[in-house]
This record gives structure tokens, C-alpha cells and sequence, in this order.
């Protein structure tokens, strides 16, 4: 599967000044919400990154909201187990919604579209963990993180991308004028 092609084909891949959910700036974003609208994409993607998990005994998969919704869901179906979402909790972290069940000692898959820092996917793995989850793998779509992105578990990605992304200090787009793009 050619990922980067379907970001393409879909116009997700996106080519600027953007500042990312990190903080950082980037020339380049990947607007997964537009790759993952498609149905057919998005469980092509899903069963690619199960693959990536299948000797593993997952009982859920998480991912955070609102991006890593639909991924929990298509990769949840490619293993046999239930698709969770961690949502902001209004205090930096994230928690999980009354009736998304987590029984102590329910092993767990952690999703994200792209991975920069990893924060987010990491707020989502310390909700489920709080509820007794045991974390076997992080899986993205993307991983852009230069090789910087430490889980400790296994982390594997459909896609490895070097895209540059500066600290908005040190940012060649900001001193060079272009305009800056919320994302």
C-alpha cells in the first residue's frame, strides 16, 4: 500500500506553513480527517496497520479524538477487538467516556494518524491505563518523528516520513515571512 499516494489522491497531503497540534511548524501537513473520510481508504489503512499487530491478543484499541476515532475503529475491526476514543478531559490530559469499558488487565493497542512528539496518543494510552489497560503497541499511520518517538512497547507505522518541523523559535518559514496556517 502506498500511503503517501492516498494522502495525495485525496488532497490530505497539504504543502505550506502550518502549525501543528505540537506547536511546532511545519512546510508540510497531513490532513488525515481527509484520507480517512473514505470508507474504502480508511479500512484499507485499518486492516494495513492490524497487520503490523496480528500476533498480538488485543481486547481494545484506542486512539485520541477526535483524529484517532475512525483509526481506533477500522484497526479495531481488523483484530477482533472494541474500538475506544480518549477525549480532552479540560486539564491537558485526556479520559474515557462513561460506558467505554476497560477491565483491568485488558490488553491494549494505542493508534494515531501521524506521530510527531506523540503526545497525544500518549495522553490517550495514560487514560486507558489509569482504568487497568496494559499497553502492547503503539501503531500509526505516519510516523514523523525522525526516529525520536519512544513508547516503550513496539511502535510501528504503515509510513515513515521525514518532514522537517521547527520549534516556532526557530522557524525558517516564520523568519522568511510565510504566513502561518492553524491545522
Amino acid at each position: 500500500m502506498d500511503v503517501l499516494e492516498l494522502y495525495r489522491r485525496t488532497g490530505a497531503l497539504l504543502e505550506g506553513h502550518f502549525l501543528l497540534r505540537s506547536g511546532w511548524h511545519s512546510p508540510v501537513f497531513l490532513q488525515s480527517a481527509a484520507l480517512l473520510q473514505h470508507p474504502l481508504y480508511a479500512e484499507a489503512v485499518g486492516e494495513a496497520l492490524g497487520k503490523l499487530f496480528e500476533d498480538e491478543k488485543v481486547d481494545f484499541v484506542i486512539g485520541p479524538a477526535l483524529g484517532g476515532i475512525v483509526l481506533s475503529f477500522v484497526v479495531a475491526k481488523a483484530l477482533g477487538a472494541r474500538a475506544l476514543f480518549a477525549e480532552k478531559d479540560g486539564q491537558g490530559g485526556m479520559t474515557l467516556r462513561k460506558g467505554l469499558t476497560v477491565n483491568p488487565g485488558d490488553r491494549f493497542l494505542a493508534v494515531e494518524d501521524v506521530v510527531t512528539t506523540g503526545e497525544s496518543v500518549r495522553k490517550a494510552i495514560r487514560a486507558a491505563e489509569a482504568r487497568g489497560g496494559v499497553l502492547l503497541g503503539v501503531g500509526a499511520i505516519v510516523d514523523r518523528s525522525g526516529g525520536k518517538a519512544d513508547f516503550g512497547v513496539p511502535f510501528r507505522a504503515l509510513l515513515k516520513l521525514e518532514v522537517p518541523h521547527y520549534p516556532p523559535e526557530a522557524c525558517p518559514l516564520c523568519r522568511g515571512g510565510v504566513p502561518l496556517e492553524e491545522v
